[in-house]
């Protein structure tokens, strides 16, 4: 039994060839049915917005070559070769391994996916469409994730602008207690609210060019004061925080317009510019901009890359440990087989030298005991060498063996 990777992911795909194939829950019971006609009976999907991808395990190469038939089939209109992505035997394993762990992701070190993949397998089983050996493979690789981000904490250092620039402000002034003002309306002035309020600042303030678009930002977020673009500057003279985030093409905030008369520390998230760089000459003013955050986020960028290399090595330690339980397992069943020959030999001669001596229930007992510790002492050794074995050619050879020479 080898396991297996099929299908597509950010690296080789855009997002319009990953929209075209996103799996629908009825989509993957349709696969599961499919890929169980030609044999293969444990099958996981992972399908997020990055990635598209199959997890089984199958017994023979033909069966591999059809899974991803089967793949390719379920979207017609599209032709998918040169997107797919295809592992098998280790090398799927340990992408699997590092996919849980966040390594695989756009995102480096993200822990979203660690979730979706413990969805995925937990679907497969309610579909009834996993059994040991997927169980073991996702379970192992959820497990090492867990080590990884509790060792690392990969995903600790922030890549996001908005995150970083409020991580400046607690730093430079402290948000909590503070009066605040967001010029802007889109994604990243809404974000960046949501950051606001989560750190505790007294009131906020906003405004935008279009002031249908800051009334959509009220509704987000209720307790903001929503004033007209034009009122900016009056705004100013009583913060201690201004944040701008606009798309617009000139400065929003000019020195000549504007002159502090207390401390006030600007956070501008666009580009181009939105605060006027003569602020930075201001005594009363701390100016922080995308040249400041984006030499932050390249740091964190270079640290995580650096911690994804210390993950990867913790992955191959356990990695090493998962694929040494599928090499012994493969030997289960004949194990199982001496162990149960075993136990019939002593059954047999305990009854035939119970039948012969007079023994008590005391020693009865022991006579059994010997038995079953002599036969167990001899099978030792042998049960130690078949779970050694290393290639499915020498497990199938001696496996073969055993059954010869214990008549099993």
């Amino acid at each position: 039994m080898q396991f297996g990777v099929v299908g597509i992911n950010y690296k080789k795909a855009q997002l319009d060839i990953r929209d075209k194939t996103s799996f629908t829950n009825a989509m993957k019971i349709d696969f599961f049915q499919k890929a169980e006609n030609i044999g293969v009976e444990q099958v996981m999907v992972l399908s997020t917005c990055n990635r598209s991808e199959v997890y089984y395990f199958y017994d023979i190469e033909e069966q591999r070559k059809q899974v991803q038939k089967i793949y390719t089939e379920m979207f017609p209109d599209i032709s998918l070769e040169k997107y797919l992505i295809t592992y098998s035997g280790k090398g799927a394993a340990a992408y699997l391994f590092r996919i849980a762990a966040g390594l695989e992701s756009l995102v480096l070190g993200e822990d979203q996916i660690l979730g979706q993949v413990k969805d995925a397998l937990e679907y497969s089983v309610t579909m009834g469409h996993s059994g040991k050996e997927l169980n073991k493979m996702v379970r192992d690789a959820v497990t090492c994730a867990k080590k990884v981000q509790t060792e690392l904490k990969i995903s600790e250092k922030p890549l996001s602008i908005s995150y970083i620039g409020i991580q400046r402000l607690k730093v430079s002034c402290g948000i909590a207690g503070k009066k605040v003002l967001i010029i802007g309306s889109g994604k990243t002035a809404a974000l960046t609210l949501k950051y606001i309020f989560e750190n505790h600042a007294e009131s906020v303030t906003a405004c935008s060019r279009t002031y249908a678009n800051a009334r959509l930002l009220h509704e987000k977020f209720p307790k903001i004061r929503i004033i007209s673009y034009e009122e900016r500057y009056e705004a100013m003279k009583d913060c201690d925080i201004v944040v701008s985030a606009t798309a617009s093409p000139h400065l929003v905030v000019r020195r000549d317009c504007f002159s502090p008369v207390r401390p006030l520390t600007f956070l501008d998230l666009a580009a181009p510019r939105d605060i006027d760089m003569a602020f930075a000459e201001e005594p009363l003013i701390r100016l922080i901009n995308l040249d400041e955050l984006q030499k932050i986020v390249k740091e964190n960028e270079e640290e995580r890359k650096n911690l994804v290399e210390q993950g990867r090595v913790l992955i191959d330690e356990d990695l090493q440990e998962t694929l040494e339980w599928f090499r012994s397992s493969r030997m289960d069943a004949t194990i199982a087989s001496l162990q149960q020959r075993c136990s019939a030999i002593v059954e047999d001669s305990y009854g035939y030298l119970n039948r012969k001596m007079e023994l008590n229930q005391r020693e009865q007992k022991l006579l059994r005991k010997v038995l079953n510790a002599s036969l167990q002492r001899l099978l030792r050794e042998p049960i130690r060498e078949l779970k050694q074995l290393n290639t499915k050619e020498e497990q199938e050879e001696f496996k073969k063996l055993v059954e010869q020479l214990f008549q099993i």
